[in-house]
């Protein structure tokens, strides 16, 4: 008898925290991506997996080649691009929280449409960040510069973009 008193007693309160637990909605947040309304994506860049590059040379870039990322938004989205507001740039350890101290640029970029164009080079990312190293090791390795950016659509709906790299290679 006192065993089934036990078992009963258990199940009771089984059922009770059971149904006591509150929706998941309350932990969503911590579980689910976190992914902007309106994607930002990098045309031109590619990826092997994690973070969009460009490929650049180091010579070419020596020689004044600009570096140039193009951000752009889904056309069928409803928003356009006002500007980007905020660059980040370092080595590959920077994230969102870089573009809380200053900004690469000292004015916003303007967009156009669902584009925007960013443009530096190697002589000003050395001015500007001397202590990244930026010269390259041996063949075939390269060395990796970084940049996030902080975009603003057209309703002030602001995007922090996934970091992007220019490798560079010998």
């Amino acid at each position: 008898m006192k065993n089934i008193i036990n078992r009963l007693l258990l199940l009771l309160v089984m059922a009770i925290v059971a149904f006591s637990c509150k929706e998941d909605d309350e932990f969503s947040d911590l579980v689910r991506d976190n992914r902007p309304a309106v994607p930002v994506t990098f045309p031109g860049a590619t990826t092997f997996g994690f973070n969009p590059y460009i490929d650049k040379s180091l010579a070419a870039l020596n020689a004044g080649e600009p570096i140039t990322f193009t951000l752009a938004i889904p056309e069928n989205s409803g928003r356009t691009i006002r500007e980007i507001t905020k660059v980040g740039a370092g080595a590959t350890a920077i994230n969102a929280g870089t573009l809380n101290s200053a900004s690469y640029t000292e004015a916003p970029i303007a967009g156009s449409g669902t584009t925007a164009t960013f443009t530096t080079t190697l002589d000003e990312f050395k001015t500007k960040r001397p202590t990244v190293p930026t010269t390259t090791v041996a063949a075939p390795g390269f060395r990796e510069l970084a940049f996030i950016f902080l975009v603003t659509l057209d309703d002030d709906t602001q995007i922090v973009t996934q970091q992007v790299r220019v490798r560079i290679r010998p």
